[in-house]
């Protein structure tokens, strides 16, 4: 379904649940005609917006870490979803997946609602080696209303110097790199601080753009956006933690960072020496 497409579903469910008792706050009940399913003098007030969100594009970010905030914002009707590169060339994530930006740094809005930015493995240890990327979160994380991440992405941030005396998440093997950003660690799918929001490993990005939907609009527009999208997970194995995975699978995929926190420890080291002082 396209972005079209959900925001017509949505327009039409607003239509909806604008006659619906559920919405009426009190009023008495009285008959009236359904309006038209697309007849946007109907829809709530707060359904319609017009945030400007950035979502940053980088070589090597986990490709879900963007495809599920991304959906969700799209969905967000009135708003602008900017992808946001150091290029408009197309960029490939951890798994091949490409994706193509619509502005670049220097042309991204300053002044945005949201500002998004997703995780990896080396990918991301290579953005926090970038001055480029680092100036632009720095300066456009400083002014935006919502500073977000997924995974990884809140070391990126943490770079920038955007987590610091916030609490927040990440990747449960990563997670102890959060106080070397300065950041106080909170064990939680999305941790909301202030105007910062972060989310877990990877799924996360789903429920942190849920909870950004409910935020921006409401609950019930959140709710709609949540059953578009079928989203009621059932995996088929209980090993999303390491507290329900197998101590065998936990142990295997631990070591799997093993040189991922060097990495990031030598990044950070780098960045510290590189990056503009934040005062937000």
């Amino acid at each position: 379904m396209s972005t079209a497409e959900r925001r017509g579903f949505l327009r039409a469910a607003a239509a909806a649940l604008a006659t619906s008792p559920w919405l009426a706050r009190g009023e008495a009940a009285a008959p009236r005609q359904a309006p038209a399913p697309h007849d946007m003098s109907h829809l709530p007030a707060s359904w319609t917006g017009q945030e400007q969100i950035g979502l940053l594009l980088y070589p090597g970010m986990t490709a879900l870490d963007v495809v599920g905030p991304q959906h969700m914002f799209a969905g967000l009707m009135g708003a602008t979803v900017h992808q946001v590169a150091k290029t408009l060339a197309p960029v490939e994530s951890d798994t091949q997946l490409v994706f193509s930006p619509t502005v670049t740094l220097a042309q991204c809005p300053r002044d945005l609602d949201i500002l998004f930015v997703p995780g990896g493995g080396a990918g991301t240890v290579a953005a926090m080696q970038d001055a480029q990327t680092l100036a632009f979160l720095a300066e456009r994380g400083s002014r935006a209303k919502l500073v977000s991440s997924v995974c990884t992405g809140s070391l990126l941030l943490g770079a920038a110097g955007l987590l610091r005396g916030y609490q927040a998440t990440t990747h449960w093997a990563t997670h102890a790199l959060l106080a070397d950003v300065g950041a106080t660690p909170v064990h939680a799918r999305v941790v909301h601080d202030r105007n910062r929001i972060t989310g877990a490993g990877v799924s996360a990005g789903l429920d942190l753009g849920l909870a950004i939907v409910a935020m921006l609009r409401d609950t019930a527009y959140a709710q709609t956006m949540q059953l578009l999208a079928e989203y009621a997970p059932e995996p088929p194995f209980n090993a999303g933690t390491p507290h329900t995975a197998p101590p065998a699978v936990t142990a295997m995929v631990s070591d799997m960072f093993k040189d991922f926190t060097p990495q990031v420890r030598a990044a950070l080291a780098q960045a510290q020496g590189t990056r503009p002082t934040t005062h937000r």
